[in-house]
């Protein structure tokens, strides 16, 4: 049995690795310089009382929390696998909650949980390349969620100065402390309710378009270079 696999087993060592990373999170954080690009854009939605669904891929999930430092509940989806539940328990540290689940694969549980949250008054966050990607490749899954919950999808993400890209099939970003750090916004996306299977696909195009210029923007900023979507495959999701 791999080490990783042993973590994942032991109930003791998986809540010493989500108290760590929570605390990795802070730290880095709290040593970095940090400039918020387009900030007013969701504090303008939240002012005229809006919900809305928050975008970003899940390479850059690690610091995210910090992007939602604000008074209105905010709940993510979350994959129902043992690693979802890993981040699920890390992120409850930033008084977010959690909606385990997918938008694709059967996850229509999932779908009505995010839509109420949604006309409850809550905000959610979804990484549309997850849980398994490819990776910065949106499926369809959130045009779904923002059709039915009839609000807007806010593009969202952070970049860093210092950084390490893991070889993970998400293109994991982590972050290194005594940097600089960019959290950047994009314009919201207004998804109509009655889109056909075209229109559908035209929006999740829309999405994944807004998502990598809003991310590619952010690496720039902080002097990086961008991280290229996976390629395209013939008949692959999405």
């Amino acid at each position: 049995m791999t080490p990783w696999k042993k973590v994942l087993r032991s109930e003791t060592l998986r809540c010493a690795l989500c108290w760590f990373a929570a605390q990795y999170v802070r730290f880095v954080h709290a040593t970095s310089r940090w400039t918020i690009v387009r900030g007013d854009v969701p504090e303008r939605l939240l002012k005229e009382g809006r919900t809305f669904i928050v975008a970003f891929w899940h390479g850059r999930l690690l610091l995210m929390p910090y992007a939602w430092m604000r008074p209105v509940p905010f709940s993510m989806l979350i994959s129902q696998h043992r690693d979802g539940q890993l981040i699920a328990r890390t992120v409850a540290y930033f008084g977010i909650e959690t909606i385990a689940g997918s938008t694709t694969r059967g996850g229509a549980g999932a779908l009505r949980a995010l839509v109420k949250a949604l006309n409850d008054g809550a905000c959610i966050g979804i990484t549309p390349d997850g849980p398994n990607g490819p990776y910065m490749r949106a499926s369809d899954g959130i045009v779904n969620v923002a059709r039915l919950a009839g609000a807007p999808v806010l593009p969202a993400t952070y970049a860093v100065s210092r950084r390490r890209v893991l070889g993970t099939w998400d293109r994991f970003v982590a972050p290194l402390p005594f940097a600089r750090g960019v959290i950047a916004w994009g314009e919201p996306i207004a998804v109509a309710r009655d889109l056909d299977e075209a229109g559908v696909e035209a929006m999740r195009r829309r999405i994944e378009d807004a998502l990598n210029a809003v991310t590619a923007e952010a690496d720039r900023l902080c002097g990086q270079s961008a991280i290229e979507p996976a390629p395209l495959v013939e008949g692959a999701r999405p």
